[in-house]
């Protein structure tokens, strides 16, 4: 079925369609109703008939085809209209889709996925990047992870925000150094709708969807729309499968002009084989072929079987916005984002002599019963399940107060936020199979085994007063104001003979973060910014407050930070922006980073598991320019171009292994010189496609930069025709080319090192080296969508 849907979909985009003139008059006449973006402006009138009137003029005016979006803030910012993101490929995540933005390296792992990207902006990482879905924080509260997937489905995205050197003074995050990443929901539709829409494609993938908007619900002023969808596909390298489960929700509800309210709810249920990230050696070696295993084998941890992440996410928010007249209003949100597991993954288990947590054992408990042993091996198979959740919920309150030329607002944002994680181990057979409701390794009379016992708890108080004036009849505008976090978070350790200052860590921490923007517009197409941000990360995770131990030494395989301070961040920008028949945006920056945090990821040892090592590597700088222009449809081609330059310099010599590393001079891990986008669109209402072309420069991927993947280029292309209404329904097709080249390439960095060869440190310490991991990025995929509107 999925193969007849996709050749179907193929021929249908490139036949002769006869009768265009009268078709695209009946589309014109019938196009169902779709609410209003910011890009899009409609004119809607009913005849005596019933029939509905629509003039569509958004995708007539989109700079770019959608690319570009219009700002006028002192801050660069870059965003996707809904007008792009439709035109893409139905699975694409928030990473996927931005990845043609100035500043942006993003990894796409293939077709469809479900567990979080590999990102950075300007050099920063993904933990170092805040991530906000209408208005609430959507990474996790501790790691910083960020599971776009399973926010919401790519048909409902209304716009996706990039700030590339600040963040937003009231934005509820604590780990965006320099970065920040908003998207916002398609909200209800004005009128009634039913949209479908069935996608099949490359690795047995397919998606089906389908979206209801109630319209106007009774004379309330309430709209409303639930949708759902479900997604599958083939692991593209190795075996195994991915599924996804989801629901998006939204109700608004307008009580009077400029006062209004909103109800968002989304849930996913995923469930995915585990990528494996090869070295460079293991990537010359197996190429593109790099996976999991089919067939089991006695002690292959990379079994299929073994391998695996179960991700699950439930998220709601009400969000008020009330005008109260003379300048005053508030805004009040609730929210709670709730991400769970299990992942599991293939491990081997000393049979005699190991440990857990810091206590050793002799022997496991009835190790010679168990299922898979075997007396000529020390070790035993195992598969470990790590079962984990974080929950997060809090309120903000913002409160303006405009009069005459001053605009003051001040902010309040309380959270709350918990984790825990438990792993259990489970013996493996012969035949590669394991029972996660069965008997749980255990030793020294029934403990059971476990690297991870953990528990988090973070309170966090944060106030934020902005001041903003205007002046030459709103041509000047300055505007400061300080955002002043006070964080508690606490973690426990509960292992055997992990005791006093090791099983539990609690730490304070109080940051202020100042800015001044600095606006002048000379007139309605020339602008000017200057601006001056600080921003700020908490150390991430349960490895910067305790260690974390080895089940073959008992010793610590990871340590906390030695002097837990946030990473701070200070940023200066320079912009121009035109806004014309052309858009354009050029800025200039420079940065410097004080406490620069970087997780050192490596494999544990006969394991698919993988461990975390915080470094502070002190200071870093950069500085560099990037821009972004668009033109307007002309005769409905439009185009876009993007790139940025960037130069990078670590500042110190980093302690490792006691003694230092000479980085100081070094260039940042992730952080290309060069990499740019271009991007060409036609729309005539009818038919419509979109050519992207992105360069990447090579990235180091260890601070002594002694090892480095090549820059490369993707180019994806996406077509698509709305065919004549058929009675009350409007149908349309859609094909996407994603690696049009079929290029083989490492994308990213999955798991940075100190140094990928061995090194004398400073004081004459050899430093053993370890190999860096990359993200292997997407092969060549076709998809083709069938959608229908009634």
């Amino acid at each position: 079925m999925k193969t007849i849907l996709f050749i179907t979909t193929c021929c249908l985009c490139f036949q002769n369609v006869t009768a265009t003139a009268r078709a695209q008059d009946s589309i014109q006449k019938n196009r169902p109703h779709k609410k209003a973006s910011d890009s899009q402006k409609k004119k809607v009138s009913r005849d005596k008939g019933g029939n509905e009137n629509i003039n569509v003029t958004g995708y007539r005016k989109a700079a770019g085809g959608g690319m570009m979006v219009r700002h006028t803030i002192a801050k660069t910012v870059s965003s996707l209209s809904h007008d792009y993101i439709e035109m893409q490929s139905p699975t694409s995540t928030i990473e996927s889709l931005i990845a043609t933005l100035p500043g942006v390296v993003s990894a796409s792992e293939g077709p469809l996925t479900t567990s979080f990207s590999t990102l950075h902006i300007r050099g920063m990482a993904q933990a170092e990047i805040g991530v906000t879905f209408e208005g609430m924080p959507a990474a996790n509260p501790f790691t910083y992870s960020t599971y776009t997937p399973s926010l919401v489905d790519s048909q409902n995205m209304g716009q996706v925000n990039v700030m590339q050197g600040a963040v937003d003074i009231n934005s509820p995050t604590y780990n965006a150094t320099g970065a920040e990443i908003s998207a916002s929901i398609r909200g209800p539709a004005d009128q009634r709708n039913v949209h479908i829409a069935g996608s099949g494609g490359s690795y047995g993938t397919n998606k089906d969807f389908i979206r209801y908007d109630t319209g106007e619900i009774g004379h309330t002023g309430v709209h409303a729309f639930v949708s759902g969808s479900y997604s599958r596909g083939d692991m593209w390298r190795g075996v195994g499968d991915i599924r996804r489960w989801h629901v998006d929700a939204a109700m608004t509800k307008q009580w009077a002009p400029h006062s209004d309210s909103k109800v968002i709810f989304g849930w996913t249920k995923a469930a995915q084989g585990e990528w494996l990230y090869p070295s460079l050696a293991n990537w010359k070696k197996y190429g593109m072929k790099y996976g999991l295993d089919n067939q089991y084998g006695a002690g292959d941890t990379h079994y299929v079987g073994l391998n695996g992440k179960n991700t699950g996410a439930v998220y709601g928010t009400i969000k008020n916005h009330f005008s109260f007249g003379h300048g005053l209003s508030l805004d009040a949100q609730a929210y709670s984002v709730e991400f769970h597991g299990p992942y599991y993954y293939g491990e081997t288990i000393p049979v005699k002599n190991g440990f857990v947590g810091a206590e050793g054992y002799k022997s496991l408990d009835n190790y010679q019963n168990l299922p898979g042993y075997d007396p000529t091996n020390k070790n035993l198979t195992a598969a470990e399940v790590s079962n984990w959740y974080t929950l997060s919920s809090g309120m903000i309150l913002t409160g303006r107060w405009k009069h005459s030329f001053n605009t003051l607002s001040l902010t309040y944002w309380y959270s709350y936020a918990q984790e825990a994680a438990q792993m259990r181990f489970y013996p493996v057979n012969s035949k590669g199979q394991w029972n996660g409701n069965g008997a749980a390794l255990t030793a020294n009379g029934g403990i059971p085994l476990a690297e991870d016992n953990e528990n988090g708890l973070q309170q966090l108080n944060s106030f934020a007063l902005d001041d903003k004036l205007s002046f030459l009849h709103d041509r000047l505008t300055i505007d400061g104001g300080i955002r002043m976090a006070m964080a508690n978070r606490q973690y426990t350790q509960d292992l055997p003979g992990v005791v006093g200052n090791n099983y539990k860590s609690i730490r304070n921490v109080f940051v202020p973060s100042p800015q001044v923007l600095i606006n002048y517009n000379f007139n309605s197409h020339h602008q000017i910014y200057i601006n001056g941000t600080t921003g700020y990360h908490l150390p991430a995770a349960l490895s910067s407050q305790l260690a974390s131990y080895s089940r073959s030494t008992g010793k610590a395989q990871s340590l906390p930070l030695a002097d837990y301070k946030p990473e701070y961040m200070i940023t200066e920008e320079i912009g121009y922006r035109y806004n014309g028949f052309l858009m354009a945006n050029l800025a200039g920056f420079h940065y410097n980073v004080t406490n620069h945090q970087i997780s050192a990821q490596s494999y544990v040892e006969g394991s698919t598991a993988t461990i975390s090592q915080l470094i502070n590597a002190g200071g870093m700088e950069a500085y560099g320019i990037q821009a972004e222009i668009a033109t307007r449809p002309w005769h409905h081609v439009s185009a876009y171009a993007s790139g940025q330059y960037m130069h990078t310099r670590n500042g110190n010599n980093i302690a490792y292994s006691g003694d230092y590393l000479r980085t100081k001079g070094k260039q940042e891990v992730g952080a290309p010189r060069f990499s740019g986008s271009l991007g060409l669109t036609y729309n005539d209402g009818i038919w419509f496609g979109n050519f992207t072309l992105s360069y990447i420069g090579s990235q180091y991927a260890t601070l002594m930069n002694d090892q480095r993947i090549p820059g490369y280029i993707t180019a994806n292309l996406g077509v698509g025709r709305t065919l004549p209404k058929i009675g009350h329904v409007l149908p349309k097709i859609k094909l996407n080319l994603v690696n049009l080249g079929d290029a083989s390439y490492l994308s990213s960095m999955y798991g940075y090192t100190a140094a990928a060869t061995t090194q004398k440190g400073i004081f004459g310490t050899t430093i053993k080296g370890s190999s860096p991991t990359y993200v292997i990025g997407s092969p060549f995929v076709a998809m083709g969508t069938i959608s229908a509107d009634f």
